[in-house]
């Protein structure tokens, strides 16, 4: 089973930028879609993006434009390029693995990483 660790997430002016990177552990990578949700306090988790094996992506109206996911198989980790973020998307940031392509609920995914907090000021 691969394991996630997410860092990246930090206090940012609305307007600014953010790239969030997840960590795998594990040899089977390669074979997982991976995917980036949100929650902020007291809202449900929110599928913002994700990302097939073969590169193909997918992602949250909400952040399309803006938002850029991306996976280099060779460091096992994949990446939220976060741009002109927003105060409402102030969120912890969770990256998840999944072997289901396409994948935008929560329960589709199988291992979940620990967070990374992104907080977006006015």
């Amino acid at each position: 089973q691969v394991q996630l660790v997410e860092s990246g997430g930090g206090l940012v002016q609305a307007g600014g930028s953010l790239r969030l990177s997840c960590v795998a552990s594990g040899r089977t990578f390669s074979s997982y879609a991976m995917g980036w949700f949100r929650q902020a306090p007291g809202k449900e988790r929110e599928f913002v993006a994700a990302i097939s094996w073969s590169g193909a992506t997918n992602y949250a109206d909400s952040v399309k434009g803006r938002f850029t996911i991306s996976r280099d198989n060779a460091k096992n980790t994949v990446y939220l390029q976060t741009n002109s973020l927003k105060p409402e998307e102030t969120a912890v940031y969770y990256c998840a693995a999944t072997r289901i392509w396409p994948a935008v609920a929560g329960y589709e995914y199988v291992v979940w990483g620990q967070g990374t907090q992104v907080t977006v000021s006015s």
